[in-house]
């Protein structure tokens, strides 16, 4: 097929909840991706930050080759298997978590990680949570409703009670807000939606100290910006300090669905039989998947570390050479933007006609969040298209 014929065929039978650009991706290899077309393109967007190792890589490949000749994909959580145990054996020898919960998405893992937060609360008489402005959290409805921007809530109230927003990086903003009835704090380390803007360290460290104090959860969603995106296997790294509940996603599966909720200390032991569930967490072939990238987590974040500094030099090479149409550079190791004069989506476009896929984050910011292999001849190559780029708007 082509692409005009894929395109023709998504918009007679989709619904009208995206907006897409007209290609259709066939197939990848490593850093690229292969449009129905045969055209090629460097991929800076990876899936919105979820394929890691890139395209037709040979771990991943064997891993689901071993799990077809083992012929059980799910097993529903009324069983064990083995490939979900050991992911999650290496997500608390990472983190240093005690319990992991898997689900299939970050949505998901958010609204268990909101559940356990209230049912922590329940015996205290607390049940509201803070969350930030400009926060992205999910599109379910305890997500949508932490998530504290305005967009994406128009048309689907009423969001649910007992949710409260402070001020990212403001930290009287959010003891303005505490009360006898706060259960929990959920933040983003590096908000992602929100436009690429990373937490400060005395922020960060004083969430954390107001939790302790006040006998409240601290939830740290890290479905984007986890899994060794920032430059460590997980974000909360670069601060000093740790969540009582952490949260997974994208990146996680290997590019099929999964996410995990992640309880620490405090909120470990929260849950019982029947609190929560979701019938294809933790399946087979996406926990497999898993393995592999956990495996590799901690010395990739180590090559994202420093690949990760070059990407910011470059980048900020190119925005000092358009000021009238770029602000600034933002974000930590792989998950970067560039704050634009101009509208992303006339960038991106102009990107695609030169070979380079990115994507925008906010209304205003460029997004970079490409798979965790990209070199440093990569990033010289996406730097030098996203100049053109600028250039011809």
């Amino acid at each position: 097929m082509t692409n005009s014929m894929v395109v023709s065929l998504g918009k007679a039978n989709y619904m009208k909840n995206y907006s897409q650009f007209p290609i259709a991706i066939a197939s990848g290899k490593g850093m690229y991706l292969t449009d129905e077309d045969g055209n090629s393109y460097l991929d800076f967007v990876a899936g919105i930050a979820v394929n890691a190792l890139g395209y037709g890589n040979e771990e991943e490949r064997k891993a689901l080759l071993a799990v077809m000749d083992e012929g059980v994909f799910h097993t529903s959580n009324l069983y064990y298997n083995r490939h979900a145990v050991n992911a999650a054996r290496m997500l608390n020898e990472l983190a240093g978590s005690k319990e992991v919960f898997f689900c299939n998405s970050g949505a998901e893992a958010n609204e268990a990680a909101l559940k356990l937060a209230r049912k922590y609360g329940s015996s205290r008489g607390r049940n509201e949570i803070i969350s930030f402005q400009h926060s992205f959290h999910g599109r379910t409805y305890g997500a949508i409703t932490v998530t504290g921007q305005e967009k994406y809530h128009k048309g689907f109230a009423p969001m649910l009670p007992g949710v409260v927003y402070a001020e990212y990086n403001d930290l009287d903003s959010v003891k303005a807000l505490i009360g006898g009835r706060t259960a929990a704090i959920i933040v983003e380390p590096l908000q992602g939606e929100g436009g690429i803007i990373p937490a400060e360290e005395g922020f960060m460290q004083g969430l954390r100290e107001l939790c302790d104090s006040n006998d409240m959860l601290l939830i740290f969603d890290e479905v984007q910006c986890g899994m060794g995106r920032t430059g460590k296997s997980f974000c909360f790294q670069h601060y000093g300090v740790k969540p009582d509940v952490l949260t997974l996603a994208k990146a996680l599966g290997g590019g099929l669905p999964m996410g995990a909720c992640l309880a620490f200390e405090r909120a470990a032991g929260v849950f019982s039989p029947g609190d929560h569930a979701a019938t294809f967490g933790g399946n087979v072939a996406a926990a497999a998947l898993a393995e592999v990238l956990l495996a590799k987590l901690p010395s990739l974040s180590g090559e994202v570390a420093s690949n990760g500094a070059y990407l910011t030099q470059r980048l900020n090479e190119v925005v000092a050479k358009h000021p009238d149409k770029a602000i600034e550079v933002r974000g930590r190791g792989f998950m970067q933007g560039i704050d634009l004069k101009v509208p992303p989506r006339d960038v991106i476009a102009e990107c695609m006609k030169r070979g380079l896929l990115v994507c925008s984050a906010g209304y205003t910011v460029l997004r970079f969040v490409p798979p965790l292999i990209a070199s440093r001849e990569d990033i010289d190559k996406a730097a030098s298209i996203v100049d053109e780029a600028l250039s011809a708007i």
